[in-house]
């Protein structure tokens, strides 16, 4: 399948890219810097494109079969609309050329219920500490692309990964329209159940819908998270 990754260049991005080569897709990556773009094959077409740019997004969707977005932003104390700017752009240029699969990321903790079998101290102080001081900026605009979404009449699907961490290889990871137990996603795992809901066996179910992603072996220790995301 013809298939399009915005923020292509992020670590989440360059995963979904690889395992689509990999599966014998055609990718068109899109990146504002693709000088730094590390993945080659004659299947992929890199280029350059800001989603905050319309024609240049509309561009890069046209022709394709199915777009992905692993679009992010750091926390910090500034206002963010990455999220939001870049899924009102995609979902019109959607719309002009005829796509109607569409895939992205926000966060577990949209889906407004405390996380499963978690500890009081999780669930009262450090998620909201996370959620509500070092990523408010974040969270809001997820929540702003996700109504956005909600109110169009594409084929799309938001994965809700939790805590971010590195796995050499995709694991058996989980996969509910509920929010899961357990702290951690693996990018591996995440780029994955992206690849499977646009091109893939899961590209005709979870339609319009939102779905947790749980990685359940090798997973790292909380301060480890914290400490690598939270922080940098």
């Amino acid at each position: 399948m013809k298939l399009v990754i915005f923020g292509a260049n992020g670590p989440t991005g360059r995963l979904a890219t690889e395992q689509a080569l990999a599966e014998g897709h055609s990718v068109t990556a899109v990146t504002r810097r693709p000088g730094a773009f590390p993945l080659s094959d004659p299947l992929l077409h890199v280029v350059r494109a800001d989603v905050r740019d319309p024609d240049a997004v509309a561009r890069a969707v046209a022709g394709q079969e199915a777009v992905v977005s692993t679009l992010g932003a750091p926390y910090g104390r500034a206002p963010v609309t990455v999220y939001s700017d870049g899924a009102t752009h995609i979902v019109k240029a959607m719309t002009r050329h005829g796509v109607r699969r569409l895939v992205c990321v926000t966060s577990t903790v949209l889906f407004g219920v405390p996380a499963p079998g978690e500890s009081l101290l999780f669930r009262k102080v450090l998620e909201p500490f996370v959620t509500g001081f070092l990523g408010r900026t974040v969270y809001d605009d997820m929540r702003r692309m996700e109504a956005l979404l909600a109110g169009t009449d594409r084929d799309w699907t938001v994965i809700r990964p939790a805590g971010l961490f590195d796995a050499p290889v995709v694991s058996d990871y989980h996969v509910a329209e509920a929010r899961l137990p357990g702290r951690y996603t693996a990018r591996a795992d995440l780029a994955n159940v992206l690849l499977r809901h646009a091109v893939g066996d899961l590209s005709g179910r979870h339609l319009r819908t939102f779905v947790d992603v749980r990685t359940t072996e090798g997973v790292p220790g909380l301060l480890d998270v914290l400490r690598k995301e939270a922080f940098g």
